[in-house]
């Protein structure tokens, strides 16, 4: 019998595992859904949370991130805890996801709800909104400062309004409250679009609207920003209301106001009890969305703050901004008992 060199055993060898390695599925692979996954929408139908779940399937479809098919439901009710409290009973099915922002982790220390954002799981932030003080076109006030100057001498006539009441509008108008020792009196619409309308109409005095609420009305020459809630001012000097762009209004901080920043994420978050693999996999999943044209023309488009956020960062983030409003809260009689 003819032996054959060990030198020729082993290349067969190496062929071998080179073929099984291209043939066989591998066993340790990262895990994936298997159907098609379904994203929560924590707020109605043409919202803001709406349009960013939409847009989250249109990439993931266009670009081809996932294997099985998307599929959006909107759960509005109770200011999004409807759709939290959906995920909180779906514990373990790591097919879902819900978007929405801070009010996930806010709404249950203001309202029993029966659920804490503890029993659903964190997966990303994928951006912030920044807020303006806006005021009508052509007010007496040209500026932030001059507005609170005349707070403080009419304080019955100066109202401001907003989205929603115990929600982000009123949480940091009673901020400002605090901050300048002022009355301001808040009066609650069905959303920031309303609230645009009726301070172009001149029936309230200002609002603290996102820069994509009121865009059509500075447009329109029927409102005027005052000032943003950032410690620096926004980064976008594209002209989109006459002459003016974002980076052209002043930061709050610049105008004496006592809150230097406030901002609300844009977050995702999956069911309780899933497994750090599922995690990880929405967390890349989503970092790849943010990546894409379509992701970065949205964030310009309505001049939001370029975010991500996951894990121990994220975790942060909640801990942080949960702290800051508690007092807040407690000071107006929101906090559960």
């Amino acid at each position: 019998m003819r032996t054959v060199p060990v030198r020729h055993i082993a290349r067969l060898l190496a062929g071998c595992a080179l073929v099984c390695a291209s043939t066989l599925p591998a066993f340790a692979a990262t895990w994936q859904p298997e159907k098609n996954v379904e994203i929560l929408v924590a707020g109605g139908p043409g919202g803001g949370t709406d349009q960013l779940g939409r847009l989250i399937q249109s990439i993931i479809s266009q670009h081809k991130l996932l294997d099985v098919n998307t599929v959006v439901m909107n759960k509005g009710g109770g200011n999004g805890a409807e759709a939290f409290l959906d995920m909180k009973l779906s514990k373990g099915e790591a097919e879902r996801l819900v978007i929405g922002t801070n009010n996930i982790y806010l709404l249950p220390l203001v309202a029993k709800l029966g659920y804490q954002w503890t029993d659903l799981t964190p997966v990303a932030a994928v951006a912030e909104d920044d807020f303006i003080l806006w005021t009508y076109k052509d007010a007496p006030w040209q500026d932030a400062k001059g507005y609170y100057e005349q707070i403080k001498t009419d304080p019955a006539n100066m109202r401001m309004g907003g989205s929603q009441s115990k929600d982000v509008d009123q949480t940091l108008t009673l901020l400002l409250n605090q901050t300048t020792g002022t009355r301001l009196t808040y009066i609650p619409f069905k959303s920031g679009s309303e609230a645009a309308t009726q301070l172009a109409g001149k029936h309230i005095t200002s609002n603290v609207n996102n820069p994509s609420e009121s865009l059509s009305q500075w447009r329109g020459d029927q409102v005027q920003p005052l000032c943003v809630f950032s410690q620096t001012r926004m980064a976008y000097t594209e002209k989109v209301a006459g002459e003016k762009s974002w980076a052209d209004v002043p930061t709050c901080k610049e105008q004496g106001l006592g809150v230097d920043q406030y901002r609300f994420p844009r977050t995702v978050f999956m069911a309780g009890d899933v497994t750090p693999e599922q995690r990880a996999f929405y967390v890349e999943l989503l970092r790849k969305v943010s990546q894409t044209p379509e992701f970065k023309s949205y964030v310009e488009r309505n001049a939001l703050v370029p975010t991500f956020l996951a894990g121990d960062e994220l975790a942060a983030y909640i801990e942080k901004d949960t702290a800051r409003v508690t007092p807040v809260f407690q000071e107006a009689g929101w906090l559960r008992k």
